[in-house]
């Protein structure tokens, strides 16, 4: 069936369908939204497309017509019958029910043979960001990010130093990524309606240019030192040698009463290398 709002909730309504609030559904049913995330993801016949948390499969509609295959990801098995008939026009999308944050990503690519892997979707606000730190901490190669997040947590993406919205993601993304955003998005084109605007972004892959000789231990510095945004770098990074750290510091003109909050990505890199 060609998409459509209409045709969407009758599907929904003909399926006896309820929303689960645990696991954060929220359908996109505006088709002019869901035209401009496709078209803004610049997919084409050599892309494999990653989709976590499909739904009745809007925005998978409209995935699977530009791209080579799409795989998605639903953890809500009550939506079988509504991906199967919602999706029945295409061969190139395959539907794993199961939670994303549990699978093995890597493995089930190498079923795929693709030039570029992009991952688009609509994120349950609720796993947002364990669902970005799963990408980046799992390797996997993806080309680029197109995500629908709570305009908040989008916030976070893409903030700088010395906000109060930088932490941890903010640095790991800079690492990897180009973050920007796309389109603003209005509560109102969802069913049911969220508390909450949403924006989508894009994150492009760049090669970094951070000096960074181990990144395992520069990722678990980064963390370690935002574990309590209100305590200081003394006391968020006691385990490490607090010297060499003071000494990287003072060449930054901080020393360690410093929150991590004010401290740039490249200074990071400095504490991670000096150690």
């Amino acid at each position: 069936m060609e998409y459509s709002p209409k045709k969407m909730q009758k599907l929904l309504e003909d399926n006896a369908f309820g929303f689960k609030k645990k696991f954060g559904q929220n359908f996109i049913i505006d088709e002019n939204v869901i035209n401009s995330i496709v078209d803004k993801s610049e997919i084409d016949k050599e892309t494999l497309v990653i989709e976590i948390g499909p739904g009745a499969g809007s925005l998978t509609y409209g995935l699977a017509t530009k791209a080579k295959n799409v795989l998605c990801y639903e953890i809500d098995t009550t939506l079988k019958d509504i991906l199967n008939s919602n999706l029945s026009d295409f061969s190139n999308v395959d539907v794993i029910y199961e939670d994303f944050l549990k699978v093995d990503v890597n493995n089930e690519l190498k079923k795929y043979d693709y030039n570029k892997l992009y991952v688009v979707a609509n994120l349950p606000y609720y796993i947002t960001t364990p669902i970005i730190l799963k990408l980046i901490e799992d390797k996997i190669p993806v080309d680029k990010i197109v995500v629908m997040v709570q305009k908040e947590v989008g916030d976070r993406f893409k903030a700088k130093p010395g906000t109060k919205d930088y932490g941890s993601l903010s640095i790991f993304l800079k690492y990897y990524f180009e973050v920007n955003k796309i389109l603003d998005v209005s509560r109102n084109v969802f069913m049911p309606k969220p508390n909450v605007d949403s924006i989508v972004v894009e994150f492009k892959k760049v090669n970094s240019k951070i000096d960074v000789k181990n990144e395992e231990l520069f990722f678990k510095i980064v963390k370690e030192s935002f574990t309590q945004k209100r305590k200081t770098l003394r006391n968020n990074l006691k385990g490490y040698d607090l010297e060499k750290i003071n000494e990287v510091l003072a060449k930054h003109g901080y020393d360690l009463s410093v929150r991590a909050e004010q401290l740039t990505i490249e200074v990071f890199a400095d504490i991670a290398n000096s150690l």
